[in-house]
């Protein structure tokens, strides 16, 4: 029998995980999903509206048991420019693009994407594949629903 949450906690709750649940920045905007943890449970999630799980938010199952969220190591690009104003330039490169990304004082990461690569090198970033956790943005992009998650 799945578990049922419809609260999420802030990970300085000083609750002890049962277990975990490790999803991509896609799949972490969430109001209602059954969530598969890492050792083949599942939680059901029934929120009052959307929200956006990050990194170490715990799901409060209806039993008082918390399950840990863990973003995923995902493919991607690590953008840096040659100086800030070169950043801001890149920022809005990718904005006027409707990239998710995560934009950081002296980087800048986005999802693999060689049409996109190669914009950048041309306009002078250097650009190297990763493979890290992604927290990109919301807004601009309107966190794109590509897989239907709510």
């Amino acid at each position: 029998m799945p578990y049922r949450s419809t609260e999420i906690l802030k990970p300085d709750d000083g609750r002890t995980p049962i277990d975990v649940v490790v999803l991509p920045h896609d799949q972490r905007h969430v109001r209602r999903k059954l969530l598969h943890m890492q050792h083949d449970d599942v939680v059901m999630l029934d929120l009052k509206a959307p929200v956006l799980l990050a990194h170490g938010d715990l799901i409060l199952t209806e039993t008082g048991e918390t399950v840990e969220v863990i973003a995923a190591e995902e493919l991607l690009y690590e953008v840096t420019p040659k100086d800030r104003l070169h950043l801001v330039e890149l920022a809005w490169h990718l904005g006027n693009r409707h990239l998710p990304a995560q934009i950081e004082e002296a980087r800048i990461l986005i999802l693999r994407d060689h049409v996109i690569r190669d914009m950048l090198t041309g306009l002078g970033a250097s650009v190297r594949e990763i493979s890290e956790p992604f927290h990109p943005l919301r807004g601009a992009y309107h966190g794109h629903h590509h897989h239907g998650h709510d």
